[in-house]
Parts: C-alpha cells; sequence; structure tokens
C-alpha cells in the first residue's frame, strides 16, 4: 500500500509521517531527504527541480513491487505531484491512500514554522512568508484531510491509521470484524 502525505510546510506532515511509518512497519520516503542528497552529491548549484520528486516515486514503485508499504511525503503541492505518487501505486497495483495535512490555525502554522528546527543537515527551511506565498494548487479528488490544529500527534496518526486500515479492506478494521 501507498500512503502519501502532502501539505504545506510546517503543518505536521513529517512528524506523522515518521509516527505512522513506525506504527505499520512501512518505509518513509521523504522528498526533503532525497532533495538534500541530490544537494550534498555536488548538485547544489544547479536547481534540483522535480529530480527529487522523480527518485521517490521510483523507489516507492520499487518498495510497493517488493510487497512493502510505503508512506511517501512531500510538500505534494501540484496536481501533477500528486498524479506521479497515485500512478507508482497502480503501476505496482497496490491501493493507496492520499492525505493532505492541514494546520487550520495561521497563528499556530505560523508558530510552528518560526520554531521548528533543521533535522536534516544543510536543508534551508522556509520561512512563513515563503509557505504562505509558496504555489500550491487546489486538489480535484477525495482524499483524507487531517488538521492537526489544536490536536495531539496521537490522535492525528489514529485518524491516519482509520483510514489506511479502510483503504486497504474496504471497511476499517476492529477487533469486532477480526481484521485487527
Amino acid at each position: 500500500m501507498l500512503i502519501v502525505i502532502g501539505g504545506l510546510p510546517a503543518t505536521g506532515k513529517t512528524t506523522l509521517a515518521r509516527v505512522l511509518a513506525r506504527r505499520t512497519g512501512a518505509v518513509h520516503l521523504r522528498v526533503d531527504t532525497i532533495e538534500q542528497a541530490i544537494r550534498r552529491a555536488g548538485r547544489a548549484d544547479v536547481p534540483i527541480g522535480p529530480a527529487g520528486y522523480a527518485v521517490a516515486y521510483a523507489l516507492a514503485e520499487e518498495h510497493l513491487r517488493q510487497g512493502l508499504t510505503v508512506v511517501g511525503e512531500s510538500v505534494n503541492p501540484l496536481a501533477v505531484t500528486r498524479d506521479a505518487w497515485r500512478d507508482a501505486a497502480l503501476r505496482a497495483g497496490v491501493p493507496f491512500l492520499e492525505a493532505e495535512v492541514v494546520c487550520s490555525d495561521p497563528a499556530e502554522h505560523r508558530r510552528r514554522a518560526e520554531r521548528r528546527t533543521v533535522d536534516i543537515p544543510g536543508l534551508a527551511l522556509p520561512d512563513w512568508a515563503e509557505i504562505t506565498n509558496r504555489a500550491y494548487e487546489p486538489w480535484h479528488r477525495d482524499r483524507l484531510v487531517v488538521d492537526t490544529a489544536g490536536r495531539r500527534v496521537g490522535d492525528c496518526v489514529e485518524e491516519l491509521c482509520r483510514a489506511v486500515d479502510t483503504s486497504r479492506t474496504g471497511h476499517p478494521q476492529t477487533e469486532e470484524n477480526g481484521t485487527t
């Protein structure tokens, strides 16, 4: 199964993706990590463009074909990037879930953006103006929207897990139906 986690910077994507991957035993593919590795490999002087995303799609498909669950995490700002994640799952013949992580409280979102720390060496984090002015196309298909404003990480991950269970089986997994 492919679980795609997208959303603007500082909404909580990485935190949720990491916890979800640990909980489900999934491979976590983070486009920021891939892009920074490309820069460290000597390409810092050249705009990366779609290279990080292209590598992520290829790795996701490879892992999916091996029977692994993948959590693909990126801003995923464009219809073309969303389609590419979905297409990787379709080519691999596995179900997929698309989730958009948002922080509906602008003050909390800004506070997160201004207080977060770099966890990838050399990665330049966007400031609040760059986040709010970023190109981010509206979604034109169904997806799970996880609003992290004022919520605990565990509650957000539970919401994601329920959606993953439904996407895998067509119904939520519960102890009552014997699919836990």
